[in-house]
């Protein structure tokens, strides 16, 4: 692929948006994002300078505390050229009582762009409807968009297609990850089974989007309570925490109903011999993974959170450019 950084922007439909759900991507779309991150990584590991938005600003409105999302969009909003205001909820209006309506005008008066990270995805849904400039979602109880964009990002990187794939998700299926999983998945044609415990499993609301977009792919989604079903000959394993953020009261009772859906050495052994490892982070290493599968030659974990940095600067760089 060229490292032409520009070629990439010549049909850019992304441009303006907003970025909230992977449902509402298109093919193209996904296809666009993976171009743009594979030329803007290529160009950093050579040392090549690109600042498609220089003098612009993303603010960083940050609900929920976070390590990579907020290291990724910092760092990459400055290699772009631009400047990230973090903003804490103490440090808006928002924490007093403001509407978000009066927030969303009065920030797009200030800002390029916004990067939130919410509890509530009405949240993030009333932002964007009032706000002037591109909202990304950086997370929310209902989805996670940036991240599964580098997760399929990094899967493609590693086994150069989708199509043929199967991938295998372990743990809470009613999480903004699973959700997005499906969603992203499904649009670009993986096979993707979720095994949860009953009473966790995906909504019938993710479920109907993801089986719409997997009718227009060809790929083929299974919900089970059985592990074992859902990895045999999988591709990709992929598991999260059993307790999201906000749910710390059920904790206890969390780690009993899930403590069978675990990626360990027994389940990688009825995967494909080359099928990969991948976990959004943070782990709780002993839950829903084991170290030594975490740290096994199959884990890509950590490719996977280096590529947080190039997709969200390919996202950046299409919406705010």
């Amino acid at each position: 692929m060229s490292t032409n950084a520009y070629s990439v922007y010549e049909l850019n439909s992304l441009k303006g948006r907003d970025l909230l759900s992977l449902y509402d991507l298109s093919r193209q779309d996904i296809d666009m994002i993976f171009k743009t991150a594979e030329t803007l990584k290529t160009m950093q590991k050579m040392g090549a300078e690109y600042k498609p938005l220089k003098g612009k600003t993303l603010g960083l409105v940050f609900e929920k505390s976070s390590t990579r999302t907020r290291v990724s969009f910092e760092v990459g909003i400055w290699q772009l050229g631009g400047y990230g205001l973090f903003l804490s909820k103490n440090d808006l209006q928002l924490g007093r009582g403001e509407p978000i309506k009066d927030t969303a005008r009065v920030l797009s008066r200030y800002l390029d762009g916004i990067m939130i990270r919410a509890y509530r995805h009405s949240e993030v849904e009333e932002l964007a409807q009032y706000a002037d400039i591109p909202i990304i979602n950086g997370l929310t109880d209902l989805y996670h968009p940036c991240q599964v964009l580098a997760d399929l990002f990094t899967i493609y990187e590693k086994k150069k297609k989708f199509s043929g794939l199967k991938l295998a998700f372990v743990g809470d299926g009613d999480n903004n990850m699973s959700n997005s999983l499906l969603l992203g998945g499904s649009k670009v044609g993986m096979d993707i089974s979720v095994a949860s415990p009953m009473g966790y499993q995906p909504t019938d609301m993710i479920l109907k989007k993801a089986q719409e977009c997997a009718k227009l792919s060809g790929s083929k989604i299974t919900i089970t309570d059985d592990v074992y079903e859902a990895c045999k000959g999988a591709d990709v394993l992929y598991t999260d925490v059993w307790t999201s953020m906000g749910q710390e009261e059920e904790q206890e009772q969390r780690k009993q109903i899930f403590s069978g859906y675990q990626i360990n050495s027994e389940i990688l052994k009825i995967a494909n011999e080359d099928a990969l490892v991948m976990h959004c982070l943070p782990a709780h290493r002993g839950e829903e993974i084991t170290d030594e599968v975490m740290e096994g030659p199959n884990s890509v974990v950590f490719d996977e959170a280096e590529n947080r940095l190039h997709v969200q600067k390919s996202i950046m760089s299409l919406l705010m450019g």
